[in-house]
């Protein structure tokens, strides 16, 4: 039975002055993305979709490179739009990514609220699968979105708690019935 892969970009190059959707995989996202791409978890995908993110867009090609297979790209598996504050450094990230979480309903400071996020990837997603045929179907696209994702597939509350723990991390699901088959695991 083909599956669903959702794949988060691994590690990226930090820049306060490129705005963060532009920031690309560094060395350590592109090796670890390689090796992803090589392994058995990879070996039955036969098409990528990729969020129009840069981050997302290298992963998808380093996945898409060794097996030649196609990418489509579609803007509704971006990470939750955050546009608002720009940059922020690591500590303040994180404590507005846990008011995010924590609010789902509420924008932190002008971000895309939790629920309106999770709401577009889940349509993007189900549009995507349900036009799917072939084999496994790998989604390169963010952690909370990714989160967001699994949170309602498995039908659990919006929870930080549910996050993958860093960069690089997939889970898969039944490509049929979208219901996860586990949580977060790394990529390589």
């Amino acid at each position: 039975m083909p599956r669903l892969l959702i794949i988060t970009h691994p590690e990226v190059t930090i820049d306060p002055e490129v705005p963060v959707h532009d920031w690309g995989l560094n060395e350590t996202g592109r090796h670890r993305a390689a090796l992803f791409a090589a392994s058995d978890q990879m070996a039955a995908v036969t098409h990528i979709w990729s969020s129009a993110e840069t981050k997302a867009r290298d992963t998808a090609d380093i996945l898409a490179r060794s097996r030649d297979l196609p990418i489509a790209v579609d803007a509704r598996l971006g990470e939750n739009d955050r546009r608002a504050t720009g940059f922020l450094p690591p500590p303040q990230f994180e404590a507005a990514a846990n008011a995010f979480f924590a609010n789902p309903n509420t924008s932190f400071n002008g971000w895309e609220t939790a629920t309106d996020a999770q709401a577009r990837i889940v349509r993007a997603v189900q549009d995507i699968a349900s036009q799917h045929t072939g084999g496994d179907l790998a989604i390169a696209t963010h952690g909370a979105v990714g989160t967001l994702l699994y949170c309602q597939l498995q039908g659990l509350a919006i929870d930080r708690a549910h996050d993958q723990p860093g960069q690089g991390h997939y889970w898969t699901a039944d490509l049929t019935s979208l219901r996860p088959d586990h949580g977060w695991k790394p990529i390589a």
